[in-house]
């Protein structure tokens, strides 16, 4: 059955059939020289770092000197400077680091996947004893899938959304030949129950977009496992999921791994997924390898400063309470009572509606000065609660008091004003920031509309560009032009413009590296000690709310279950959904604090 064309382009980051994107990659030129002064190469690494440097018969894949050049007028001349390390067959090997630390770019070189403007300049990548930097394009397209393959971490992306799931899964194996559309049909539904998926017979017809989250990179990891690769390469697969589907998809990987002997290169910025999947660790910083060895000796007795700074900025699940801020007024700002909003699709009259209650009979109050963390699983109704508050959408019944004002009822006419005074930070600042205006027009293009003088918008633009930790030259640069952190930044300086009461974040440090979440945690605790705004903060990671929060509603199919302090929270949990979002969270638990058991 023949399947619609895909556009030109569109899934260039494809398992099969990707060839044409990585003709030049081969191609080797002159590396960086080399300076002993400053860094330590090939096997030095390896043995100054304590690694022992493995015997090939121990190898699945072995990296050695690897280079990888920018183009000229970028911010560094190397993505990837002088990598070498060793990745032993049946154990994960978690490379961390930064954004920018070159990780995944390492993991693209391996697969042959570089993009046209950068490739490899200098060094070797050993599979199963072969070197694949210079092989052909034909020879990488039969490696990939067959001997090493690869989970990219946003699956929506990655997958083809006019393919059922099924095609795709076939579509590997009919890349390379194997076995017969019967035979294909059999294995894919196999694969799709290896990995867990509810009714693999009707997953097999779905189209991605059907799919929760968790349940496309559970696909992804079927098409990666479609051929038995020796290898598996999961880039940051697990960074945009709450922690309940987060840990399912480490426990699937761990099983795959250890029931057939694969051998897995997990890349991550997460040291909680490291302590939970590592046998060894690669620190990665601005291309380089800084540190590496086991994960025991990387955790607890790290020898690089870089490496103690990402250990340093983790959020670690804290039992303790906040320190209220000491002018706040007990004033409630914000008090929400029975608030109902259901989705509904399809048609009743041919039988195929479906009725969601996203928001259900939701109620409580926050105070000024005081942040309320709203956490659950993805689909729990969190951010759906967080539009309803913003009046992004209607809801069905129920009552949002802000300052004693009933704004549930308001039409957009009414509710006009008071919108300056309920701000939200977005989860993607990339996306939510217009790509053709400069981040001046952006911070002033809403107080201007209500009335405040140009040159007065523009000169508290630039302070509060400063007060947010950037530059006045920001001002008149463009979004792309800056990091995801710095990004962020921008939204927190635009939600500030209007002087709010209410700021709602909606997962805004989810996708964040520990250590800028770190500084943007930082930065929105000192705006509220100066401001005493009030905050909503929404979010799947329970150590980013028990650092940030004062109290905690958790949420599940659309109802708070639980709403307390930290201290019960995570200590003394009374609902069992409650406990197992807890006993789901990677790495560390509060101390004194036993793992509960999930109730049935």
């Amino acid at each position: 059955m023949s399947q619609p064309p895909m556009a030109d382009g569109q899934f260039a980051r494809r398992i099969v059939d990707l060839s044409k994107e990585c003709g030049d990659a081969g191609r080797r030129r002159p590396g960086p020289q080399h300076d002993d002064r400053t860094r330590l190469k090939g096997e030095d690494v390896l043995m100054a770092s304590g690694v022992q440097a493995a015997t090939p018969a121990d190898v699945a894949l072995s990296v050695r000197d690897l280079s990888v050049s920018l183009p000229r007028g970028m911010e560094r001349a190397y993505a990837v400077e002088n990598v070498s390390f060793d990745l032993k067959r049946g154990q994960i090997l978690c490379i961390i680091g930064e954004s920018g630390s070159g990780k995944s770019v390492t993991a693209d070189a391996i697969m042959g996947l570089l993009s046209k403007m950068i490739r490899v300049s200098s060094g070797a990548i050993h599979l199963d004893g072969t070197n694949i930097v210079g092989l052909s394009s034909d020879k990488l397209r039969s490696l990939r899938g067959r001997v090493v393959s690869m989970i990219f971490q946003d699956p929506l992306s990655a997958l083809n959304p006019l393919m059922t799931v099924g095609a795709q899964i076939e579509e590997v194996m009919a890349a390379h030949d194997v076995g017969t559309p019967k035979s294909r049909r059999s294995r894919a539904i196999d694969l799709l129950t290896e990995v867990r998926l509810p009714d693999p017979q009707l997953m097999y017809h779905q189209y991605p977009f059907r799919l929760s989250g968790g349940q496309r990179q559970r696909v992804m990891i079927a098409m990666a496992l479609a051929l038995e690769p020796a290898i598996l390469i999961a880039d940051e697969p697990t960074t945009a999921l709450d922690v309940t589907t987060q840990a399912q998809i480490l426990q699937l990987i761990r099983d795959i791994q250890r029931r057939k002997g694969m051998s897995v290169m997990f890349i991550t910025h997460d040291f909680g997924v490291v302590a939970e999947i590592a046998d060894s660790v690669v620190v990665m910083e601005k291309g380089r390898c800084v540190e590496q060895g086991s994960a025991e000796q990387v955790l607890k007795s790290p020898s690089h400063p870089y490496t103690r700074r990402l250990i340093a900025a983790v959020p670690h699940l804290t039992g303790k309470d906040r320190t209220p801020l000491e002018a706040a007024e007990n004033v409630s700002i914000l008090k929400v009572e029975n608030l109902v909003k259901t989705y509904r699709s399809g048609s009743p009259l041919m039988g195929t509606q479906r009725i969601v209650p996203a928001v259900n009979g939701v109620t409580f109050d926050l105070t000024s000065g005081r942040t309320l963390g709203v956490v659950g699983e993805s689909g729990s109704g969190k951010s759906s609660l967080g539009r309803l508050l913003i009046k992004l959408m209607e809801c069905d019944s129920g009552s949002i008091l802000f300052e004693d004002r009933d704004i549930a009822g308001l039409s957009e006419a009414e509710f006009r004003s008071l919108r300056p005074r309920i701000q939200m930070i977005f989860q993607d600042p990339f996306a939510s920031l217009n790509p053709r205006s400069t981040v001046g027009r952006i911070l002033t293009v809403g107080p201007v509309a209500h009335g405040e003088p140009y040159g007065e918008a523009c000169e508290r633009g630039r302070e509060l560009l400063s007060h947010v930790g950037l530059d006045s030259g920001a001002f008149d640069r463009y979004p792309h032009e800056f990091s995801g952190g710095q990004r962020q930044r921008i939204g927190i300086a635009r939600a500030l413009m209007f002087k709010p009461k209410l700021l709602i974040a909606d997962e805004a440090v989810s996708a964040l590296d520990v250590s800028i979440q770190a500084q943007i945690l930082k930065l929105l605790d000192q705006i509220q000690r100066e401001t005493g705004v009030s905050m909503i903060f929404i979010t799947h990671d329970l150590r980013v709310a028990s650092q940030i929060c004062d109290e905690i509603a958790v949420m599940h199919r659309g109802q708070i279950v639980e709403r307390g302090p930290p201290s019960q929270i995570f200590l003394d949990p009374k609902s069992s959904y409650t406990r197992e979002l807890v006993a789901a969270i990677p790495g560390e638990q509060p101390q004194g604090q036993p793992r509960h058991a999930a109730n049935p």
